[in-house]
C-alpha cells in the first residue's frame, strides 16, 4: 500500500456508502494475493493494514466489481477409510466441543483424497494432517500414494516431537478409520499419554474442524488449480500449507494467521 493511501486511510473511516479508487484497488490486491478470502477476511486484511472499513461496505464493493469468492461452492470428494471394527474404537471424548483456550490440547486428524492430472483413479494421492483446534494450525502433515498405517504414523511422530511441555494432556480426535484403530497407533498414543477420541460411525460433523480445514486446503489447491504430476501436486500442497499457516489470516483469530495466534499464546504464557 502506498504511503499516501495509508495516511488517507488513517484520516478516514470508510462507511457503508463510501468508496474510493484507493480502497477498491486495495481490495483488488488482497483478493489477487488471497483468492479464497471472503469479504469478512478482506475486511480483516484491510484493518491489519490500517484501513478501517465497514464490512458491509467491503461486501458492496466486492459485489459491484465481481470480487466475491466463489471457490467454496465447489464440492469435494469424501474418503471413507472405515473398515469395520478392526481394532480398538475409542469413545467420543471431544463430543463436538470444538473450543479450547489452550494450544495443543485438542488435535483433530483425518485422511482425504487428492488427485492430479486427469483425476483418474490412477492419479490419486492421500493427504493427512494433525490440526490444532486452538489456532487451526496444520501442525504436521503427510502426502502419500498409499493410505497405509505408516502414512498417518509419520506426522503423528512429528507432532509428538514438536509438542511443547504441557501441564495438561493432549487429546487427538479422528474418525473410526482403520488407521486409528490399529494397535501401533493406539499404543503410540498411550505411550505418550495422549487421550484418543473418535467420532461416531458415519457422523462427519463429529470431526467438523478437520472437514472444514481440509476443504479450505482443497479450495486453495486441487479444486482451483491443475497439477500435471504427483510431484507437482505435492509441491502445491506443501506451499499451500505454508501459506495457510503463516500468511492466511482468519476472522475467528482476530485477523491473525494460525502461527501468529499460536505465537501470541506462547508470549502470554512466557
Amino acid at each position: 500500500m502506498s504511503s499516501s493511501s495509508y495516511h488517507y486511510s488513517k484520516a478516514h473511516t470508510y462507511t457503508k456508502g463510501s468508496e474510493s479508487e484507493e480502497l477498491v484497488e486495495e481490495i483488488r490486491k488482497i483478493r489477487k494475493e488471497n483468492p479464497d478470502y471472503g469479504y469478512r477476511t478482506v475486511s480483516d486484511a484491510l484493518r491489519n493494514s490500517g484501513i478501517i472499513v465497514n464490512r458491509k461496505a467491503v461486501l458492496r464493493i466486492m459485489k459491484k466489481y465481481d470480487l466475491l469468492c466463489h471457490a467454496f461452492e465447489k464440492k469435494t470428494r469424501k474418503l471413507n477409510t472405515y473398515r469395520g471394527t478392526v481394532g480398538k474404537v475409542a469413545k467420543n471424548m471431544l463430543n463436538r466441543r470444538f473450543l479450547t483456550d489452550r494450544p495443543y490440547q485438542k488435535i483433530v486428524t483425518d485422511v482425504t483424497e487428492i488427485r492430479w492430472g486427469n483425476e483418474t483413479t490412477n492419479e490419486r494421492a492421500y493427504f493427512t494432517a494433525y490440526i490444532d483446534i486452538y489456532s487451526g494450525e496444520i501442525t504436521t502433515w503427510n502426502i502419500s500414494l498409499s493410505p497405509t498405517v505408516e502414512f498417518v504414523m509419520k506426522p503423528l511422530n512429528e507432532l509428538i516431537m514438536i509438542r511443547p511441555d504441557l501441564d495438561y494432556r493432549m487429546t487427538i480426535h479422528s474418525d473410526q478409520g482403520f488407521h486409528y484403530q490399529n494397535k501401533r497407533y493406539v499404543k503410540k498414543l498411550k505411550k505418550n499419554r495422549i487421550f484418543q477420541s473418535m467420532s461416531r460411525k458415519a457422523t462427519c460433523l463429529d470431526n467438523a474442524v478437520a472437514e472444514s480445514i481440509f476443504h479450505i486446503l482443497k479450495v486453495g489447491t486441487t479444486l482451483n488449480y491443475k497439477y500435471d504430476t504427483y510431484e507437482g501436486l505435492k509441491k502445491g500442497i506443501d506451499e499451500y500449507v505454508y501459506y495457510y499457516n503463516n500468511k492466511r489470516i482468519r476472522t475467528k483469530l482476530a485477523g491473525k494467521t494460525p502461527v501468529e495466534y499460536r505465537d501470541l499464546s506462547d508470549q502470554l504464557v512466557a
